[in-house]
């Protein structure tokens, strides 16, 4: 199970990382970061539901 809720923690990094690289980029096409920004928050949403499991 942690290592479960740790490669889900990778991931929600690297959507972190991804996001705010492509705000810095004036180009970045809108519709992906908010795609992006919408998986984040789902895995954050079952990183939280997983970490009040334990």
């Amino acid at each position: 199970m942690q290592a479960h809720l740790n490669s889900l923690k990778e991931k929600h990094a690297a959507l972190d990382a991804q996001i705010s690289s492509r705000q810095r980029s004036p180009g970045a096409n809108q519709l992906k970061t908010a795609e992006l920004k919408k998986r984040k928050l789902a895995l954050k949403k079952i990183i939280t539901s997983l970490e009040s499991y334990n």
